[in-house]
């Protein structure tokens, strides 16, 4: 008998396991890390920093579920078909195998291993743990239907029991005020700092990619009318998020209170594992170690699934198995970059996608009050592409931005509004939409 609503627990379970997926590497170390950069700003920051690492992966998993989409394929192919392969073979690629993915080993090894470890065997230790962890991400990640299990019920349950105790402890023992003078750009734009590093959780793509796993899980839990797949994806981020928001904030909050014992930090990743120390002493760092391991790998397993399933559906010549081992195989490789590398080379990409992706959600979203949709995703899209081209300019270092030709672009871009601020493609993209809905409007007139 076909089972129309889940039951409270197992919606519970199926919003843990999301936030699981969701919440990795960049969520703990980027949140911290502003918290304690902006200071006195926290505030603003937070704010701006819950508006892209909130509310956009939530408004990405609303979309999915208004829209009875099965994930980003599904959403990009509103657009045409050749976009819609492109945009989500880029965007499995950035969040799996090539970039996030890689991250999570990193960041594990970085903020949990690397005190344990002596100078001269950092190189070999790194490549064995990167191994070590990625079969293990790859064993929880062989059989789809139990994801709910390993990452719902087990793993994130004990995640959220330890982060607790850390995030409380400093909390309820702060080591000074929120009064410290705020750095860099969060001195004036704190707002605007806060929602760019909100990018490099890289949450919204994953509000788009993660959207297949949730879908098959409610389906494995006997959901099949798509009116209820919908209700309950849009309920289970709803979970999903008011805990991330919570711990967001937590985290932000003890980083600008760090300051009253710690000068300012490399990475976020530094902080916790001063923390830790200070109010655990030597049992702290492997409390952390725990930690970091444990939220790492349970959003690996997401990763690794989501990544495995929508390339099988994509090109199901190759099978589940092949391609999990393919996402599961390759960090194990990259992972070797290194924390700092891995995020330098994160952001001309995720300048890119982000723009694309926040276009992709709105449009949908908005979808439900426009006659059609074909012209609206068009324009819309490529009106914002060109300004988005230009944000992957300035994810480049500073010495190749001084080349003749990326120069002239550059200033270019500044003619756009809101360019200076991240945000230059934001009016391109309203035109275009306008421009797109009108021309669907007079279609739809046309053909009535």
């Amino acid at each position: 008998m076909e089972k129309p609503r889940l039951r409270g627990r197992d919606l519970g379970f199926v919003g843990i396991m999301l936030f699981g997926m969701f919440f990795g590497a960049g969520n703990l170390i980027f949140p911290i890390f502003m918290g304690q950069q902006a200071g006195s700003h926290v505030g603003m920051a937070v704010l701006g920093f819950l508006l892209t690492g909130v509310g956009l992966p939530l408004l990405g998993v609303v979309a999915i579920g208004i829209t009875r989409t099965d994930g980003v394929f599904g959403l990009a192919k509103a657009v045409n078909r050749p976009f819609a392969y492109l945009f989500t073979v880029l965007l499995y690629l950035v969040i799996g195998p090539l970039l996030s993915t890689p991250r999570l080993a990193t960041v594990s090894y970085e903020v949990g291993i690397r005190r344990f470890v002596s100078p001269g065997q950092q190189t070999l230790v790194l490549a064995v743990f990167s191994v070590i962890f990625f079969f293990t991400v790859w064993w929880f990640s062989r059989k789809p239907s139990r994801i709910m299990e390993y990452v719902g019920k087990i793993l994130t349950p004990t995640f959220l029991i330890l982060l607790g105790v850390l995030i409380l402890t400093a909390l309820l023992r702060p080591l000074g005020g929120l009064g410290h003078a705020a750095v860099g750009t969060y001195v004036s734009h704190p707002l605007n700092t806060g929602f760019v590093e909100g990018y490099n959780t890289m949450d919204a793509l994953a509000s788009l990619a993660f959207g297949i796993v949730v879908i098959d899980t409610l389906r494995g839990l006997g959901v099949k009318e798509p009116k209820q797949i919908a209700a309950n994806t849009i309920r289970a981020g709803v979970i999903s998020m008011v805990l991330m928001g919570v711990i967001y904030a937590g985290l932000a909050i003890i980083g600008a209170q760090s300051r009253g014992a710690f000068s300012p930090a490399a990475n976020g990743g530094v902080i916790l594992a001063q923390l830790a120390e200070h109010y655990f002493g030597r049992l702290g760092s492997w409390l952390l170690a725990i930690i970091i391991t444990l939220a790492c790998l349970k959003t690996g397993v997401g990763l690794v699934t989501a990544f495995g399933e929508s390339m099988h559906k994509l090109f199901p010549r190759i099978s589940y198995s092949v391609w999990a081992i393919i996402a599961a195989g390759l960090p194990a490789v990259f992972a070797n970059v290194g924390l700092d590398g891995i995020i330098a080379l994160s952001m001309p990409v995720l300048n890119l996608l982000y723009p694309l992706a926040i276009i992709l959600i709105l449009t949908a979203l908005a979808s439900t009050l426009l006659p059609a949709q074909r012209w609206t995703y068009t324009w819309a899209m490529m009106f914002g592409l060109i300004p988005a081209l230009l944000n992957v300019i300035t994810g480049l270092p500073a010495s190749l931005q001084h080349w003749s030709v990326l120069a002239v672009l550059l200033h270019w871009g500044e003619i756009l509004p809101l360019y200076q601020a991240g945000f230059g493609w934001v009016l391109p993209a309203v035109l275009g939409f306008a421009v797109g809905a009108w021309i669907d409007h007079r279609r739809a007139r046309a053909g009535a």
